[in-house]
């Protein structure tokens, strides 16, 4: 992974966790279900971003680098790889 990639994850994981602990609290606390919701919201949007970062940079280390470097055999293992990929994480985006 890029370590720029890397770092944004990092930081914005580190910013979900905060907000899975105050979604925590707001339950303890009996919260309104609505506020609940958005905040639940709130943290899917930002797991997705953090996938993103995470897809993206993977395209463009070890994607590119098998598109450069490797062997058919090895490019058509990204490429179904890849696509796996995205039907899995849009199979998660439409819940």
């Amino acid at each position: 992974m890029k370590p720029d990639a890397k770092t944004a994850a990092l930081v914005r994981l580190r910013k979900i966790g905060g907000q899975v602990e105050g979604l925590v609290r707001m339950l303890e606390q009996d919260r309104y279900c609505v506020d609940v919701l958005l905040q639940i919201a709130a943290v899917q949007s930002a797991l997705g971003r953090v996938g993103e970062i995470v897809l993206g940079s993977h395209v463009e280390t070890c994607v590119a680098e098998a598109f450069e470097r490797g062997d058919p055999d090895q490019r058509r293992a990204k490429t179904d790889e890849l696509m796996d990929v995205f039907s899995r994480y849009a199979q998660l985006r439409r819940r």
